[in-house]
């Protein structure tokens, strides 16, 4: 099967290390599309991170990847650490940034071994504790 964008075995380890990390609080590790090279890069590994830090960390004019640990604190009084897909495209990237960012979706889904995808295009101010915990406990 073709790929538009490779994924280095790197980044495999590294998200193989960070799925299984433990640690409190929420964190993510923060991976970018190299298109000059056609291959995914890890940008940054923020721990222990609100939201809105991680909004104010990722950048508002390029796509990213972000797979998040998020402490989430459940009605009953429980905490539980999901990992999510965070599809970080903000309405201002170039669009064949976009579209190349678009194309690798699944199969970096797939290699970071996350089910629940959350897709932001809302820039820094639609990525907020209330929007994750929402999509998280939906």
């Amino acid at each position: 099967m073709s790929h538009t964008v490779d994924i280095p075995q790197a980044l495999k380890d590294s998200l193989r290390k960070f799925r299984f990390r433990r640690s409190k609080g929420s964190s993510a590790l923060v991976v970018k599309i190299n298109k000059a090279q056609l291959i995914m890069e890890e940008a940054e590994l923020l721990d222990d991170i609100t939201i809105e830090e991680l909004a104010e960390e990722l950048p508002e004019n390029s796509p990213r990847y972000v797979v998040l640990s998020y402490e989430l604190k459940h009605k009953d009084g429980r905490v539980s650490y999901p990992l999510a897909l965070i599809d970080w495209k903000p309405i201002s990237s170039e669009i064949g940034m976009l579209t190349l960012h678009a194309s690798a979706l699944l199969d970096f889904q797939s290699a970071a071994d996350v089910s629940k995808v959350i897709e932001m295009r809302d820039g820094p101010e639609g990525l907020t504790t209330e929007v994750i915990d929402a999509k998280l406990l939906g």
